[in-house]
């Protein structure tokens, strides 16, 4: 049985060298790399030996996604061996820099800011904030791409004073208006890209393209009585991508009959259609290169998939003691008390009869107790990867995750034990002792 080592403070070593989706893949391959995993270019033909994905380590990055796969020896005729996917999405909910940023007004100079997802905006309000993400500069008559990370509290979006506000109990942001950020008062006005190319040592006419966002300066923490909570930002969800990477690194040292894939795409939180989203061919066009290369065909490869079992994870809502009425009777979820099963009669998670029954067994396999929750049938419900990949490759899925609170939060809360109950489940779902569904 493989065990993960996926620990609380593991956990939160990750969120911090995590801040956008780029740094996660930047994160998660340096990781592979130092368990002997190499990464593989999608731009060109994958050969046998050394480069070959039939047998070996692998990973493909394609921006702010990553597919990374453990196979074994096979020939042919174990071309159409089944795989375990755990996939996940390396995005959150944020404030991200628009085309034109900069602003001045009132003697203020600000940074024009957008909402990405379903940020909870106030949350956003009156913390230092940081930029990360990734720009593109002119090299010569080429294209090259650079990280960016800035740990500096650059920006800052106020908080009307509650003296000029008509809502006593909290304002209601407007998400064109009020969510632009300071960084500078008074003199000549600077230019934000000139600043950002200045830190990244390129001239500011070099400057291309970027896809920058704040994010939270506040370390991640353990915390409570007990320090038996995780407090950090972006844990929806790079709680599920840590917890993944931990169970894919223990299933591939203890194999099991399917071939382990671990998949964290960018652009969940905004639909998952781009080129590299759950709606994207990055999934299913690696697999079919997998199998091509152990010698398969077409035929093996829909083989391979009719066999296989995708989990979803994505973090799960744990009950709100202050807002209990908000959750489904009898399907409440406790922190510190197992990962969650997550059901949807109207598909908005993916999970079928025979998808929870496969997680429903690593979880006994594991000794991990298992949780169930559906969502109040009278309030709207969030979704996941699941059922894009699920209609994407035809694979069985099952969407599962780890209790939180305050989702979508610039900072979210979960349990420090569910970290390492949450990863143990899926490592045994990665390596199942027999395949089929």
């Amino acid at each position: 049985m493989p065990v993960s080592t996926a620990t609380a403070s593991g956990l939160c070593a990750f969120v911090d060298a995590s801040p956008s989706p780029f740094h996660v893949c930047r994160t998660v391959a340096a990781e592979l790399a130092a368990h002997g995993f190499t990464e593989l270019p999608e731009s060109r033909p994958w050969a046998g030996g050394d480069e070959g994905a039939a047998a070996g380590r692998h990973f493909v990055v394609r921006g702010g996604s990553l597919v990374a796969w453990a196979g074994t020896e096979k020939t042919a005729a174990d071309a159409a061996t089944a795989f375990r996917v755990v996939g996940a999405h390396t995005d959150s909910p944020n404030l991200r820099v628009k085309q034109h940023p900069d602003l001045a007004t009132a003697g203020w100079q600000l940074v024009r800011l957008e909402p990405y997802g379903g940020a909870w905006l106030n949350s956003w309000l009156d913390r230092e904030l940081g930029i990360s993400g990734r720009i593109t500069v002119r090299d010569g008559n080429s294209v090259r791409e650079k990280l960016i990370r800035i740990d500096d509290p650059l920006l800052r979006v106020p908080q009307l004073a509650i003296h000029l506000s008509e809502e006593k109990n909290g304002v209601l942001l407007d998400r064109q208006r009020h969510v632009n950020a300071i960084w500078g008062v008074g003199g000549e006005p600077r230019s934000f890209l000139a600043y950002l190319a200045e830190h990244i040592e390129v001239a500011p006419e070099a400057v291309l393209g970027w896809e920058l966002m704040t994010h939270d300066l506040t370390p991640s923490r353990l915390v409570g009585r007990d320090q038996d909570l995780v407090s950090a930002p972006r844990l929806d969800n790079q709680g599920s991508c840590y917890a993944g990477l931990q169970a894919f690194l223990a299933a591939t040292e203890d194999p099991g009959a399917a071939t382990p894939v671990l998949a964290m795409f960018d652009h969940e939180e905004v639909g998952s259609q781009s080129e590299r989203g759950a709606g994207s061919d990055l999934l299913p066009a690696v697999l079919e290169r997998i199998v091509l290369a152990r010698g398969g065909g077409r035929s093996e490869y829909l083989a391979a998939l009719a066999g296989s079992i995708c989990a979803s994870a994505d973090m799960a809502h744990a009950t709100h003691p202050n807002y209990p009425d908000r959750h489904e009777p009898a399907h409440w979820i406790e922190i510190n008390r197992g990962p969650v099963l997550k059901v949807n009669q109207n598909l908005r998670y993916a999970t079928d009869a025979v998808g929870a029954g496969a997680f429903a067994l690593a979880c006994a396999r594991t000794g991990v107790p298992l949780q169930r929750y559906i969502h109040r049938a009278d309030l709207p419900c969030g979704s996941t990867i699941g059922p894009v990949t699920a209609a994407r490759t035809g694979m069985t899925t099952v969407d599962v995750g780890a209790g939180t609170l305050a989702m979508h939060s610039a900072r979210e809360l979960m349990g420090a034990a569910d970290v390492e109950y949450y990863a143990a489940a899926l490592a045994a779902f990665l390596a199942p002792s027999e395949t089929g569904r």
